[in-house]
């Protein structure tokens, strides 16, 4: 990942309802930024900067397809699995998972 998960994080970024409904709506298919505004109803300058900082987290890839025109679309497809919270005697421990994506995982190897 390329920022740090803690406690306070996650309640921060998961603490947003829109970033919540782009995790669900990219979560069986792959939606574009126009789709995810139209579907919750915001612009897609906000679509974009709750994108970007669920991209920061690993929690949305970004791919590109192609649309029923032949013309490529950028998509957004979420790539959390599972989080759990644990009570221990410091406070709370975090555990964030993430599916793999063989096709676009670096380490793939055939």
């Amino acid at each position: 990942m390329t920022a740090n998960w803690d406690p306070e994080t996650v309640f921060d970024v998961l603490g947003s309802e829109e970033v919540r409904k782009i995790l669900a709506l990219t979560n069986v298919e792959g939606k574009s930024a126009q789709d995810l505004a139209d579907h919750l109803d915001i612009s897609r300058p906000t679509v974009y900067r709750r994108v970007n900082t669920c991209q920061e987290y690993d929690l949305v890839r970004e791919e590109t397809e192609l649309d029923e025109e032949g013309n490529h679309c950028k998509v957004y497809r979420a790539s959390l699995e599972r989080i759990t919270f644990e009570l221990d005697d410091a406070g709370f421990d975090v555990n964030i998972e993430l599916r793999r994506d063989p096709v676009h995982d670096e380490d793939f190897t055939g």
